[in-house]
């Protein structure tokens, strides 16, 4: 490729939201290029390394049936999917958010989260029910819960393959080891030129419009140490090693408005032993999201967090950051047999870091957490645990009295063997800060003017995600503001 080479638009960043946004964008007629700043074999993004799993607003069996043609009466009468509105999924994420949200971006997304998951499945992503995630057998009927039920086939790998292949077939332009390294902006204030650094050097790309898609700043030790605190440096990074920022910072040195939670992040229970960076076979299976059917507890053996405080959708993404600050930064997952069969698939990988052990004292000398304390926890939990009806699909209201934290819903004793314990640190998924965008997905000016050429999809987009976020809600995210922003970039580009 030469540097006089003109493309209406360029993408930064090739994950999800990128992808979308570079078919969307073809679609509507430009000349496409993506930039990836990672090598052909570590390309994706974060979206690699997810569950592949979407949030988005339907009506009930009649809408996934639409989503997934191929589902045969007989799976359509063992189901119950409920129904997830518009107006539920927006409450959904305002509560956990603490009201904090831009109310009209995520209008937008909840409103536009069913056509982009059609247009997804007409583009040629493969979607199927998320049996072994979100279901659990109830009454005879896999019941699916938390507003959270579709995943990509094959998950993040199967999802980003695709989105690659599609993106092959409609012969978009995609350069490897490529990073975006600064925007320019011509003499009416418009994107006319990104500038780029690969192996040969740095160039000049002409474009008359630019997708920044390209990742938050989590895998950047200093501006996670900057923003979100002091200990971030030493947290796991679940993702890819090349989110560091770099689009949020371009678009911020040509003006653009920074916007959201830049103090808080997406981080969950990752297993201890997991390297520093995502590992592309494990992908998202070092995640352990089954705590609310047992206890957790730190190295002093004791409980910091109400494990059954909701549907794991709900508190999962704010509880990595609970366990940040446990001494050395650790934490256990302690099971008995009784839940051994609600267990996620991640729990039974050969990679795991699991003890199991016949009584509570073994257990706490196998994962080396203060035994006397530990003993003391479990058998003042039992003796809090109230009567009342188990049931994992819906908040059961089986609780705790007495105990400080509690546990709100899903409370069973340990009591009994053999026992379980999970040793997990925290893993950082992505940050919340950003840029500020218009439900147009154009990148406003600290004067909440749109920078002409100038569009962000994906998770450096801020305002959206503040302390905490429902599951699968940042993925289709990324999927409804890469689509959108596509669009607006080639309509921009073609009928300036």
């Amino acid at each position: 490729m030469t540097t006089n080479e003109i493309y209406d638009v360029v993408v930064v960043g090739a994950g999800s939201a990128a992808l979308n946004a570079a078919l969307s964008a073809s679609e509507n007629g430009a000349r496409v290029l993506v930039l990836e700043k990672a090598p052909i074999h570590l390309r994706g993004g974060n979206s690699f390394f997810t569950g592949g799993l979407f949030r988005f607003a339907y009506d009930g069996i009649g809408d996934i049936a639409q989503l997934l043609p191929d589902l045969t009466d007989k799976e359509k009468d063992d189901i119950d999917v409920g129904s997830y509105g518009q107006s539920e999924f927006y409450s959904d994420v305002m509560r956990v958010t603490e009201g904090l949200s831009d109310p009209n971006i995520l209008q937008t997304l909840t409103s536009e989260s069913l056509p982009t998951m059609m247009w997804m499945r007409e583009k040629g992503v493969p979607l199927v029910l998320a049996y072994g995630r979100q279901s659990f057998k109830h009454e005879g009927k896999f019941k699916f819960w938390g507003g959270l039920i579709v995943e990509a086939v094959g998950g993040g790998k199967g999802l980003s393959d695709r989105l690659f292949e599609i993106s092959e077939q409609n012969e978009i332009d995609i350069m490897y080891e490529t990073g975006a390294t600064s925007l320019v902006r011509n003499d009416k204030g418009a994107i006319d030129k990104i500038r780029v650094k690969s192996p040969s050097g740095y160039k000049d790309i002409s474009c008359k419009s630019v997708v920044l898609a390209c990742g938050g700043f989590e895998a950047n030790q200093e501006m996670r140490t900057r923003y979100l605190g002091p200990g971030w440096e030493l947290a796991k990074v679940r993702g890819t090693q090349f989110n560091t920022g770099d689009g949020i910072n371009m678009a911020l040195d040509v003006g653009a408005q920074s916007f959201g939670h830049w103090s808080g992040c997406h981080a969950v229970a990752w297993d201890l032993n997991s390297p520093r960076h995502g590992d592309r076979n494990v992908a998202d299976l070092f995640q352990k999201h089954s705590y609310p059917f047992g206890l957790i507890v730190n190295l002093d053996g004791k409980r910091f967090v109400d494990e059954g405080a909701d549907f794991r959708n709900y508190t999962y993404a704010k509880y990595g950051r609970e366990i940040l600050n446990q001494p050395q930064r650790v934490a256990f997952q302690l099971f008995d047999q009784k839940a051994i069969d609600l267990l996620r698939d991640e729990y039974f990988i050969k990679e795991v870091s699991m003890v199991e052990a016949d009584t509570i004292e073994d257990l706490a000398i196998g994962l080396d957490i203060n035994l006397q304390n530990l003993t003391e926890t479990i058998s003042t939990f039992n003796e809090a645990v109230q009567p009342g009806l188990f049931n994992p699909t819906v908040l059961d209201g089986k609780k705790t009295i007495g105990i400080d934290p509690p546990k709100s819903n899903w409370a069973q004793t340990i009591d009994t063997p053999p026992y379980r314990g999970y040793a997990v640190t925290c893993g950082i998924t992505f940050t919340f800060g950003g840029l500020k965008i218009n439900s147009k997905s154009q990148v406003q000016d600290t004067s909440d003017e749109p920078i002409p050429g100038l569009y962000a999809a994906g998770e450096l987009v801020g305002g959206l995600f503040y302390n905490n976020y429902p599951g699968g809600s940042g993925l289709m995210a990324g999927a409804v503001f890469g689509k959108i922003a596509g669009q607006n970039a080639a309509i921009e580009s073609l009928h300036p």
